[in-house]
């Protein structure tokens, strides 16, 4: 593809025709300041030099003029919001010529940080336009490309702008058939960025090639904090290199690889590389065929951790045995983390409701959302004076139990999970010891759906 630069921050060469403005029909003459150093940019619409440094053009009659010079429609929700922060043109179908009049326009924009783009249908050739653009625009800190069926040569445009990046921190590039030749190209540009600070590359195809470039960007990288490569297909070797990568990282701190079917040999490299990373503080695993013995495994990691304060492993097919290994593992690390366990997909047992209790006696920060308990509660100290305990706390609050319910239901359904309860209640709001707390989630969800219908 040519380099469209000059088309992008100069707007030369499209045809006098073009070139005619609602402002003035007899000049030509409109220079655009640059957004860092006060010089001029000449446009299409220049001609008359004498007058370059007494007109100055608006960025809505600039946006109009490269909307009729790029043959596309101005969009209005654009032009009303001038001047604004954030822009969120997502889903506006601007395509490739639309970017490139957005592009002329965002040259010279002092006000926008936030640039929201998902589902475009940019295409590479709308990418690049914009990656030229911030060569001159160093404004905007964060940018959203997710859905625009960027590609391989998508991929090319924005590993370039990564290697002269000075402003942009945070760039989602979900979703845009990336396989694993575009992720040599966006590591390879990210190895030695520090700018960068939080990355999105999910639902893309990221393979066991893939993993290996990811990897070693990990290991290279000092400056990625927040890294999200859910649903892709990082497993095997893939996984191990990446793991290997995180080893060594020093400033990743949230690394998101849910629904990637790490399996066993993911979970391995996992523990391996938890044993000696001490910045990374939430990592997702749900989805993952996370069984028993991969729990076991990752366990390896968590008996000696230091940092981590979130794990996820919901949605993954460990059992009772596996949610012990991992409470097992937190309480025999005196320098465990661990803020937040989310098993909640997961039937637990007895015998890990006592553990539980146990751990929270000496972690009292700690949270384990699982889905219910499995039987009944046979040893439990009169558990079933929880239901006096929570109709006294119904009553002293003057609330019904329908009423209690829905309140908690904050995302307006009619049901609220057994770990949205079991947090109200732990948190000191209904005076419940743990076994007394899951026999009373056992009598509202008698079909251990892990949520209680309030209807």
């Amino acid at each position: 593809m040519a380099n469209n630069h000059e088309d992008v921050i100069a707007l030369q060469g499209e045809g006098e025709e073009t070139t005619e403005t609602a402002l003035d029909q007899k000049e030509r003459s409109l220079p655009v300041l640059a957004a860092d150093s006060g010089e001029e940019w000449e446009t299409d619409l220049e001609s008359d030099k004498s007058d370059q440094r007494s007109r100055l053009v608006s960025p809505r009659d600039l946006y109009l003029q490269a909307c009729k010079l790029s043959k596309v429609v101005p969009i209005s929700f654009f032009l009303r919001h001038l001047g604004t922060s954030t822009l969120d043109l997502s889903h506006h179908g601007l395509g490739p010529m639309g970017s490139k009049a957005l592009a002329i326009t965002l040259v010279s924009d002092f006000d926008i940080t936030d640039l929201e783009l998902e589902d475009n249908f940019l295409l590479a050739e709308g990418t690049q336009y914009l990656m030229e653009m911030l060569k001159e625009n160093i404004n905007i800190q964060s940018m959203n490309l997710s859905n625009n069926h960027l590609q391989l040569d998508g991929a090319y445009s924005v590993s370039r702008m990564l290697q002269d990046n000075v402003s942009i921190k945070c760039l989602n590039l979900s979703g845009n058939g990336f396989k694993d030749d575009a992720a040599k190209m966006l590591a390879d540009a990210l190895a030695n960025n520090y700018r960068i600070k939080d990355l999105t590359l999910s639902h893309n195809q990221f393979c066991e090639a893939g993993g290996e470039h990811l990897g070693q960007m990990l290991a290279n990288n000092e400056g990625l904090e927040i890294l999200n490569l859910s649903w892709n297909y990082l497993r095997m070797s893939g996984a191990v290199a990446l793991c290997n990568g995180l080893k060594v990282n020093v400033t990743l701190k949230q690394l998101d690889l849910s629904w990637n079917g790490l399996g066993r040999v993911g979970a391995q490299a996992l523990g391996e590389a938890l044993r000696q990373n001490n910045t990374l503080v939430l990592l997702d695993l749900s989805n993952n065929r996370i069984d028993n013995e991969a729990t076991g495994l990752l366990c390896y990691g968590l008996a000696t951790n230091d940092s981590l304060r979130v794990l996820r492993l919901t949605h993954n097919p460990l059992t009772h045995i596996g949610a012990l290994m991992l409470l097992n593992a937190v309480k025999n690390n005196t320098k465990s983390a661990l803020e937040e366990i989310n098993i909640a997909s997961v039937l637990v047992n007895e015998a890990f409701v006592k553990l539980l209790e146990v751990t929270c006696q000496d972690r009292a920060s700690l949270e384990v959302q699982y889905k219910g308990v499995m039987g009944a509660l046979t040893r439990a100290k009169n558990p079933s004076i929880a239901l006096k305990i929570f109709q006294t706390f119904l009553e002293e609050r003057k609330e019904g139990i329908m009423d209690f319910f829905q309140r908690l239901a904050t995302d307006g359904t009619t049901q609220v999970s057994n770990s949205v309860f079991r947090k109200f209640a732990q948190q000191g709001n209904i005076f419940l010891d743990q076994q007394q707390l899951e026999w009373l989630i056992q009598r509202f969800d008698k079909e251990c759906t892990g949520k209680i219908e309030c209807r």
